[in-house]
């Protein structure tokens, strides 16, 4: 199957050209991950956005000769482009299929989503995006319509058809994704005790990896982006007396199409939810504090940005330039760098989320009778004893854990 493409983009002139280049080589990235094979990366400068055609008439012109040239089938925007748009450089030549960044996304995500909810999350959002350019699919009909002042025919109802379908099917979806969301809180409600990490990050950035490094899980890691759909919790003791339930969710990536957040607001409840924040960055890359911008907007969005957060620098392995890694300490003087891949620095990385958790942990003197062996040993066993005294009858415990945990457990010595 021809699965060439070209990639296509508009230098604005508001980002350095290394800026641009970097936002077209993530677009490569995104293509290659759908099965697409590049040809070419081609682009104009613009003052602005041609809104009918997206770039020039002339270059829109060229770029299609250069297409019928090389036998190329797609056109991958590196925007998301408005129905007008689309239909527009379509009409210029038929046999192209054009594709912008969000139409993209959504073919990659639909290729990785493997449970029925990021199944159902997907296709919602592929039908949000594909609704108000349905009249794309039925160009072929225009010409049945006649022309200006012609009776409206078949052509016109179908689409109104299908418009009413999609939007049945919209609704179907939602209340499924309700019920899923009904589910997931349930499971979150037996939670309630725990105290919940979760990873973040822009896509590739070594979640996965670091899932498995601390928690010794087998997750899937893949040099893809947005391999993960699905969220992944684990739960993790970090020492003796420090468990957590920590996540891997969706990655992050530039201009994610807000309906596919809206889509995945259950997925991303997982990081809501969460006590704790790790948002993981590959320090190797030229663009990781733009990066780190996107995963804050992100948070923003899904009102996440009040949560406690430690800004994890992952890959240093792959930085050999010592100046580097003094400017990232100035950027983020916090936060802890690591390599994932080769588990350096994951006990110090362990330490910082212990650090965490101990501000949301309470401390209590029980005095228990001897005789309540069962009791004695269930403190012993899911809280941290800071000492013991034995006196006549009782002992004397003094001992602390999560508020959430030792609130239990004072209600269950109370029965």
């Amino acid at each position: 199957m021809n699965q060439k493409a070209f990639l296509v983009g508009a230098d604005l002139g508001n980002l350095s050209g290394a800026n641009f280049s970097d936002h077209m080589q993530e677009l490569e990235l995104l293509s290659k991950t759908a099965g697409y094979d590049i040809v070419k990366v081609l682009s104009q400068k613009v003052s602005k956005i041609n809104s009918s055609l997206y770039l020039g008439s002339g270059k829109v012109d060229e770029i299609l000769n250069l297409a019928k040239y090389h036998n190329v089938k797609y056109l991958i925007f590196d925007n998301e482009l408005t129905p007008a748009q689309s239909k527009n450089i379509n009409k210029k030549y038929k046999k192209i299929t054009v594709i912008d960044r969000a139409d993209l996304i959504l073919q990659i995500f639909m290729k990785h989503a493997k449970t029925r909810e990021s199944k159902v999350q997907v296709e919602l959002a592929q039908l949000q995006y594909l609704l108000p350019r349905l009249t794309r699919a039925w160009t072929h009909l225009e010409r049945q319509m006649g022309g200006i002042g012609s009776r409206a025919g078949a052509g016109e109802t179908q689409i109104e058809v299908d418009r009413r379908l999609l939007r049945d099917r919209i609704s179907k979806l939602r209340n499924e994704l309700t019920k899923i969301e009904k589910n997931r809180i349930t499971r979150t409600k037996k939670r309630v005790n725990s105290y919940k990490v979760a990873l973040v990050g822009y896509t590739n950035a070594g979640k996965s990896t670091l899932m498995k490094s601390i928690s010794g899980a087998d997750v899937l890691i893949k040099d893809q982006l947005f391999a993960t759909l699905d969220t992944t919790v684990r739960s993790v003791n970090l020492d003796k007396y420090n468990t957590i339930l920590l996540s891997d969710t969706v990655g992050f990536v530039r201009k994610l199409p807000h309906h596919l957040v809206a889509s995945f607001k259950s997925t991303l409840n997982e990081v809501v939810d969460a006590d704790l924040i790790l948002i993981v960055l590959d320090s190797s890359s030229g663009q990781v504090i733009e990066h780190y911008k996107v995963i804050k907007e992100v948070l923003n969005n899904i009102n996440a940005n009040t949560n406690d957060y430690i800004v994890v620098l992952n890959k240093i392995d792959q930085i050999d330039n010592h100046k580097k890694i003094q400017n990232l300490n100035f950027v983020f003087p916090n936060a802890i760098f690591i390599s994932a891949l080769n588990s350096l620095r994951i006990e110090e990385l362990k330490l910082k989320i212990v650090e965490f958790m101990e501000k949301n942990y309470k401390t209590v003197n029980l005095k228990l009778p001897y005789s309540n062996s069962k009791n004695i040993s269930l403190i012993q066993n899911s809280t941290f004893v800071i000492s013991r005294k034995y006196k006549d009858e009782y002992l004397h415990i003094k001992a602390k854990g999560p508020i959430g945990k030792i609130d239990s457990l004072l209600k269950l010595l109370s029965k």
